[in-house]
């Protein structure tokens, strides 16, 4: 009978012991190491429940580009409230963390929601790197090179030239615009 209590007392004064250390004052600043598919909107929404914190955070670890953050990186993160209100709410979404490892060809479309569109180019690369790392020999299935396209909308021509055109078109017709599609694959994890 001792030796539980001894057990639940050393048991209880460990928790209470990890709680007191472990948690951290919502005043407080944290140390966070970036992991593959974070973005400074996925690190914003984790500490603050809204995108306020991703200009503050860029600011903080002096981060020139928003939309370039790196698997492994240690960002300091204060609150709004630290910083002194010099936060402001953002709508857009940053991009996602650049892996170390290039894939040649993807399996699926990855999952998470990254960066806001800006232009017409950016947009169309963006939408190329996420189906099929920009390669025009990828292939998934039916669904063939650079914009992972059905096979079936690109008529057995598989150059370069002709996925450019097609997919341009496509996207015209679908979304009106590679903005558009961008933010719709962003909401949905696919085009």
């Amino acid at each position: 009978m001792k030796s539980l209590k001894t057990i639940l007392l050393a048991t209880t004064l460990t928790a209470g012991l990890g709680f007191f250390m472990g948690t951290t004052d919502a005043h407080a600043d944290s140390l966070y190491t970036v992991k593959t598919g974070d973005t400074l909107s996925t690190i914003s929404q984790q500490f603050s429940g809204d995108n306020s914190l991703i200009d503050l955070i860029a600011k903080d670890n002096k981060i020139t580009n928003i939309n370039m953050i790196f698997e492994g990186e240690e960002l300091v993160i204060r609150t709004a409230e630290e910083a002194g209100k010099d936060a402001t709410p953002v709508q857009a979404t940053a991009a996602p963390v650049q892996e170390a490892a290039v894939q040649a060809e993807p399996a699926a479309p990855a999952q998470e929601a990254t960066t806001a569109p800006a232009t017409t180019s950016s947009a169309k690369e963006w939408i190329a790197q996420k189906e099929s790392s920009g390669s025009y020999a990828a292939t998934n299935g039916r669904y063939i090179g650079r914009y992972q396209l059905d096979a079936s909308y690109l008529n057995g021509d598989y150059s370069e030239a002709n996925q450019e055109r097609v997919a341009d078109s496509y996207v015209a017709g679908r979304y009106g615009s590679w903005e558009a599609a961008q933010a719709f694959w962003m909401a949905n994890g696919w085009y």
